[in-house]
């Protein structure tokens, strides 16, 4: 049974969401980002695949990732890296060495729900790595059933390349990828609009 791994960074005022701040304020984006923080993990656990672990950056100490624990009763664990694909290699073999699968998910995608967790986890079950693209070329779901050798090397993260690099490392180490269905990110005041637009703020708000 694969965990999963929801990462998320501190709702610190001014150092989240930032591309939001212009129309939320500072405050404002830090609190959207504790409602997408939530929004994840309510997925996570309704799914039913496995245990769930908050990863926080840059550790476990602030009191929002405190709450969650308390709240949704999951493990938190400090990310440990210089960069995302470095704190992704990071709790994956964190979760080999204890005989898991891990499946991660940001805390962007509001759209993704507990049936996306659950088709991950499937696909984990015929191929050794599953991915949900997201429209802005990057990804909001990755699941690895065993250690993928490069995978997460020399990848442009936070940009349109990250998606195309991905595919091509896994290609380079010979191992099939499930894709699931296409998702989209809360990065920019045009997602928030499709977030109003959509009826997703109020769940995450809620």
């Amino acid at each position: 049974m694969p965990r999963i791994a929801v990462f998320a960074k501190a709702p610190v005022p001014g150092e989240v969401k930032t591309r939001l701040a212009p129309i939320l304020g500072p405050d404002g984006a830090a609190a959207l980002q504790e409602g997408l923080v939530r929004h994840a993990l309510s997925a996570a656990i309704a799914s039913g695949v496995g245990a769930v672990e908050l990863h926080c950056a840059p550790d476990e100490r602030h009191a929002f990732f405190e709450r969650c624990a308390k709240q949704f009763h999951v493990a938190l664990v400090a990310q440990r890296g210089a960069d995302l694909g470095s704190r992704m290699r990071h709790a994956f073999g964190r979760a080999f060495e204890a005989g898991h699968a891990l499946i991660v998910i940001g805390s962007d995608c509001p759209a993704l729900g507990p049936g996306d967790l659950v088709a991950a986890r499937d696909a984990l079950r015929d191929e050794q790595a599953v991915i949900m693209p997201a429209e802005d070329g990057g990804y909001v779901l990755i699941g690895l059933s065993a250690n993928v050798p490069g995978l997460f090397d020399g990848v442009d993260w936070g940009t349109a390349a990250v998606l195309g690099q991905t595919r091509k490392r896994f290609a380079q180490a010979g191992v099939r990828c499930r894709e699931l269905r296409e998702l989209w990110d809360v990065d920019r005041p045009e997602d928030y609009a499709r977030l109003q637009a959509e009826g997703l703020l109020g769940e995450v708000l809620s």
